[in-house]
């Protein structure tokens, strides 16, 4: 695909976004409601192009984008684990999936004062409120992952007399890496919400980016309110487009999902 059909359309959209920003913060606010809407420009003068700002601002993301590793990390082991549990045996998944799925629907806003009271304040809390909000992609997508590959793929191995665990190693996980991809990239995208909502809950020890953002908003500080705002997106969008390159590189050789359509129209 020409260079300028891949990276065209977005730089439009792009444009326009900013275009409308400058509209509404000029010609629908007043000066003395600017503060609302600062333009990007003044976004950039005081919370980036200030050494102090930007230093305080990347500290509490790497923060926050640490806090928001581990706790993939750990869904990532747990979810991974119980979902190939769950696809060998039925009795397992009847035994599990439930409490899973009431685990998901739960308000996460309602766990986290426990975890409080139960973890105390810190680094730990967190921790667990990333765990808890990216749990469930993980298991559901590996789950679907494993249990989606061919019959006749499976005849084949019970042909050849495979047994459980190279069956599960050689045809189930590697058919699964575009579903398990798939989860990552939710899953990691939502650890970074987590990690800035505990942040918003569990206010000791060094700052993380959801606790600047709410510094931020108490004092009004409307231009380091929208870079924080930002600086947490671009996480979740690099996080998010990490994975999915990642699960390309996996699957680009032999799976159709990463494979160039033929005959279609490349716009």
């Amino acid at each position: 695909m020409p260079r300028r059909l891949k990276w065209g359309p977005p730089l439009v959209v792009f444009a326009v976004v900013i275009a409308m920003w400058y509209a509404v913060t000029y010609l629908l606010l007043a000066p003395d409601r600017r503060f609302l809407l600062p333009p990007p420009h003044a976004i950039v003068r005081v919370a980036v192009l200030d050494r102090a700002n930007l230093g305080e601002l990347l500290n509490a993301l790497l923060l926050s984008a640490t806090v928001a590793a581990i706790g993939l990390g750990i869904a990532v082991g747990i979810g991974m684990a119980a979902a190939i549990a769950m696809s060998q045996a039925r009795w397992i998944e009847r035994s599990i999936y439930p409490y899973l799925v009431v685990l998901q629907t739960i308000p996460v806003l309602a766990l986290v004062p426990l975890f409080g009271f139960w973890f105390g304040f810190g680094l730990t809390s967190r921790v667990l409120v990333c765990v808890l909000v990216a749990l469930f992609p993980i298991v559901a997508n590996t789950l679907f992952g494993l249990r989606s590959v061919a019959a006749v793929h499976h005849e084949l191995f019970t042909f050849h007399r495979a047994g459980r665990w190279t069956r599960l190693v050689k045809l189930q996980l590697p058919a699964a890496l575009p579903a398990i991809f798939t989860g990552l990239r939710i899953s990691a995208g939502l650890s970074v919400i987590g990690a800035i909502v505990g942040d918003f809950f569990f206010k000791q020890g060094e700052p993380g980016i959801g606790i600047l953002i709410d510094v931020y908003r108490q004092r009004l500080q409307s231009e380091q309110l929208f870079a924080a705002v930002i600086l947490s997106s671009l996480l979740g969008v690099f996080v998010f487009w990490f994975f999915g390159f990642a699960g390309h590189r996996a699957t680009a050789a032999w799976h159709e999902s990463a494979l160039e359509p033929v005959g279609r129209d490349p716009t």
